[in-house]
């Protein structure tokens, strides 16, 4: 079934949100890296402009989330992820914008630098009580891998007479405090917005493309073209989870996000499309290809990306591009998800691939 943006728009304003990002973000042409690919048209949507810790699309998720913990009086919020997520900077910075104390478990890779830089230093700035646990190399951990220490810290909290608020890794899948796919409704309204941008511009988008890591990001936007009746495919990009279960993940939270809209959508195999060609050695783990992406995409254009999520993303891009996947007098969207601090982290890699001959 086919509905209206108005519609849409007017279900999705049922949730209610806080307002800590600048809305719309802007979207640019690609030019020069259109040009140098000989491909498709490019275009940037730069959520890292969002206005909030420097930025990225987790931002756009957290003016739910925030306001759900709000509604709930809930003065401390607790999430996870890896030492340089850009998803435990944003929600630290959100919940210090509204008053509430944010605990970040950071996960550590064997071999992640314990300097503090990047997203780390900057979650440092915001005075979020760290607790820090080691992790496996190269993979994103799961709810049910740290639910325990999540559930032991949630309970020290409540015994000094504080209420939590427990915030799924990238307001994503529901769980713990959060009841709805809040991540995913932000996504809908998100592909609503760039929508009316495009349309401003006379053109149609064939393909949106971006970094997924947790999946409701890629949900949303799915959810926003199928319910607009649009023949725009989202092409998400793994940066960890191996296409046939994170295929399933993205589609539970694509039909859960419509569900609760009160929509009705058919979502087949075919609409949702992750690619896992370009994991590499797995999450957070740099190679040539990416630095390159980074590279080129600041070369071309001034803009920088990140080596953990949008570098895999444009490297995967450029990739595509180069094996004729795309139709030469087509439109593309690459979604800038943000996470640009983590570049610095990166410093040693980032040198030694791009100084290879």
């Amino acid at each position: 079934m086919r509905y209206s943006s108005r519609d849409i728009k007017k279900r999705i304003e049922r949730f209610k949100r806080k307002t800590i990002i600048d809305r719309p973000t802007p979207i640019f042409s690609l030019d020069r890296i259109s040009r140098d690919l000989n491909g498709p048209h490019i275009f940037i949507k730069r959520e890292d402009l969002s206005g909030l810790a420097l930025g990225g699309n987790k931002s756009r998720k957290l003016e739910y989330i925030i306001q759900d913990a709000i509604a709930t009086q809930s003065d401390v919020i607790i999430t996870w992820g890896s030492v340089q997520s850009n998803w435990c900077l944003q929600t630290a910075a959100a919940a210090r914008k509204c008053g509430i104390k944010p605990i970040l478990l950071l996960l550590k890779t064997h071999d992640t630098p314990e300097e503090m830089d990047g997203n780390f230093l900057l979650d440092f700035i915001l005075d979020a009580d760290i607790r820090l646990m080691d992790a496996e190399k190269g993979r994103v951990v799961k709810a049910d891998d740290v639910k325990g220490i999540l559930e032991e810290i949630s309970n020290q909290v409540l015994e000094r007479g504080h209420k939590v608020y427990i915030a799924p890794i990238g307001g994503s899948m529901m769980g713990f405090s959060m009841k709805t796919p809040l991540g995913a409704v932000a996504y809908i309204d998100a592909y609503l917005e760039l929508k009316k941008q495009m349309e401003s511009k006379n053109r149609d988008i064939d393909t949106i493309i971006l970094a997924s890591g947790s999946g409701s990001t890629q949900a949303g936007l799915l959810a926003g073209a199928k319910l607009c009746g649009d023949k725009t495919k989202i092409m998400g990009i793994s940066v960890s989870e191996e296409k046939e279960s994170f295929t399933r993940e993205i589609r539970t939270i694509s039909e859960e996000v419509v569900k609760c809209l009160g929509c009705e959508v058919d979502f087949t195999k075919k609409d949702i499309i992750v690619s896992d060609d370009y994991i590499g050695q797995g999450y957070g783990v740099l190679n040539k290809k990416v630095s390159e992406a980074i590279k080129l995409t600041a070369v071309s254009e001034g803009i920088f990306i990140d080596p953990v999520y949008t570098g895999k993303a444009m490297a995967a891009l450029i990739d595509l591009i180069e094996k004729g996947n795309f139709n030469r007098e087509g439109n593309i969207l690459f979604l800038h998800t943000g996470g640009v601090p983590a570049l610095f982290p990166y410093k040693k890699e980032i040198k030694q691939f791009l100084s290879e001959k």
